[in-house]
């Protein structure tokens, strides 16, 4: 990938430069952590390198990552979205009711969604920007007004089904790889273009960093932040079409525990929460540790709600780690 690449262009760098090599591992510990995680993950249950189990681990992973993916933009600007869980259950609810099963409707519904996905993020971007509402309150706000429309637009009972071309998306195969992961990495690629080839890239890095520097050195502020709202509801509508493709039927709750797991790959991928550090790789890599770690919790018969403990354990394990190797620098 190429986080795990520009990590290792900066070893030779780093060997004569104590402040670059601290950065340098800084950029490598998530891709060293999840490569442990895979040690101990095949040592605990021989059942985890199984075939069937590994791909469903990296689907599931995806659709994670591609929710992270977008968080990641809103988080690096300095803010959070907490409405994604409502975005993801209302695409499925809208892409079941309105494609009743019809492939013809794929297309047109796939844009319906994602065009209101959109929308939520623009709401989201001007009540933080506009209104100055903190991005945690707005965010949630969103979510709860987002989960009410749902219920009313379909009276609390989803309806319709899914057709082929969407459970497609959710469940097919390319070459032997899932589409979720095909997907997601698509996703990824335009992302990293977005974030270090553009103008737009660079204002988000510093508007993390300092909103009353980036203002003063001529990015425009608050445009740079809706737009990264859009771009996490965006991603949010995606993974809401891909995972209710995936389940293959309409569920009122189909995002729930998205928003608080997106937020935890964002942080275990190094990303920071004050924002301005992190990349869109090391959250898939948080991605992809985050449902290892669940993987390994339901392969040894622990309960459920033992990823709650291990999901807060690595959460915290991967904040002192950054902020140890920031301190060294």
């Amino acid at each position: 990938m190429l986080g795990m690449a520009d990590a290792l262009r900066s070893v030779k760098q780093g060997a004569e430069n104590p402040v670059e090599r601290n950065r340098m591992l800084e950029r490598s510990a998530i891709y060293i952590v999840l490569c442990l995680v895979f040690v101990v993950a095949s040592i605990v249950s021989p059942v985890f390198l199984k075939e069937r189990n590994i791909m469903n681990v990296i689907r599931q992973a995806a659709i994670l990552g591609v929710v992270a993916t977008g968080q990641t933009f809103a988080i690096l600007a300095g803010g959070i979205d907490l409405s994604v869980a409502s975005v993801i259950a209302f695409m499925s609810i809208m892409s079941a009711n309105l494609m009743a099963g019809r492939n013809e409707m794929f297309l047109p519904v796939t844009a319906l969604c994602l065009g209101i996905s959109v929308v939520i993020g623009l709401m989201n971007g001007l009540f933080v920007t506009r209104l100055k509402i903190a991005p945690f309150i707005a965010t949630l706000a969103m979510g709860l007004i987002v989960q009410g429309v749902r219920f009313i637009y379909c009276n609390g009972i989803p309806k319709g089904s899914i057709p082929d071309n969407l459970r497609f998306f959710g469940r097919g195969m390319v070459l032997h790889i899932p589409v979720p992961v095909l997907l997601c990495v698509a996703g990824a690629l335009i992302a990293w273009t977005l974030l270090k080839l553009t103008t737009f890239g660079r204002g988000v890095y510093a508007s993390g960093g300092s909103l009353r520097t980036a203002h003063l050195s001529g990015v425009e502020v608050d445009k740079v932040r809706i737009i990264t709202y859009v771009l996490s509801s965006l991603w949010a509508g995606i993974a809401g079409l891909i995972l209710t493709g995936y389940i293959g039927f309409a569920d009122n709750w189909l995002g729930r525990g998205y928003d608080l797991n997106s937020i935890a790959a964002v942080v275990i991928g190094g990303t920071a929460m004050s924002g301005g550090k992190g990349s869109v790789w090391g959250s898939l890599a948080g991605a992809l540790m985050t449902w290892i770690m669940f993987n390994i919790v339901l392969l040894i018969g622990l309960d459920v709600d033992a990823q709650r403990i291990v999901k807060g354990v690595v959460i915290i394990f991967a904040v002192s780690l950054y902020a140890r190797l920031n301190r060294r620098e």
